[in-house]
This record gives C-alpha cells, structure tokens and sequence, in this order.
C-alpha cells in the first residue's frame, strides 16, 4: 500500500513537472499580460508578475531583463501576417516579423539577486514596434522591440 502511494505521488510530481516546462514555454504566457495585472503596489509589478509565471533562466538564475506586452492576443499574433519581414539579428537564416503598430509594454529589469525566486526588479513602461519569430503563422519567440 504505502508503495502505491510513493508511485501516485512520484507520478503526479512529474507529471505537473512536464505540464509546468511546456506552459511555461509560449510566447504567450512568458511575454502577454493583457489586460494588464492589476497588482496592489504598481512598484512591485515586475517581481509579482516574474514569480506568478515562473519566469528564470534555464540554470534557474534570475532573468537580467523580461518584458511583459499589454496588446490582445490576437493583435499580436496578427504580426505574423506584417508585412514587416526583417532579417533577425543573430539568426541570420531566419526572418522576424515587425508589428505595424506600437504596443505598449513594462520592461522589467533585475536590481538585487541572482538565484530564482529572490530577484527584484525596477520597471519601466515604454512603447515599441514588437520583433516576433513565426511558426505556422503564429508567434514562436519574442525577439525584442524597437522604438
């Protein structure tokens, strides 16, 4: 019996373990907070947003700089049809999409700390032309904005 149990809770860890890595890896959980959380402190938006979704670097560091967009979902995947194709920088065998528009977004920025979750971070808000990669005409990965 108590064997039974060890298995129904190894398999329940893994199993929210592998649902958790691929939530985690879409555009748009990482990057779209529309409509924009509403949080108590406007100060702290940043660290509360970066720990709700799980936001950190692979080695479980904290990110130096994440970027939230505040635009409809389907505005963003609309980029993918832009006729805004650029060369990305870095990926030279693969085109980015520009949007036509700007959107507006609250570029966080690490202050103190390096190990998940005890980052802090300093907002800004800005607006910006948004940088996308697209796969089957949605949206893969958020390159970055221009202004």
């Amino acid at each position: 019996m108590i064997i039974m149990v060890i298995i129904f809770l190894v398999l329940l860890f893994w199993e929210n373990e592998v649902n958790d890595e691929v939530v985690t890896s879409t555009l748009e959980h990482l990057h779209v907070d529309y409509p924009q959380n509403d949080v108590p402190v406007p100060a702290r938006y940043c660290n509360h947003m970066i720990i709700q979704r799980v936001i950190r670097e692979p080695d479980h560091t904290c990110k130096k700089e994440h970027i939230f967009i505040h635009e409809r979902p389907r505005k963003i995947n609309g980029i993918c049809t832009s006729p805004k194709k650029v060369a990305c920088q870095n990926l030279s065998a693969i085109f980015c999409f520009q949007s036509e528009t700007k959107f507006k977004m609250t570029v966080c920025q690490l202050t103190e700390g390096t190990r998940y979750p005890a980052c802090m971070y300093h907002y800004f808000t800005t607006e910006g032309f948004v940088l996308v990669t697209c796969d089957d005409l949605r949206p893969d990965t958020f390159l970055g904005y221009v202004k």
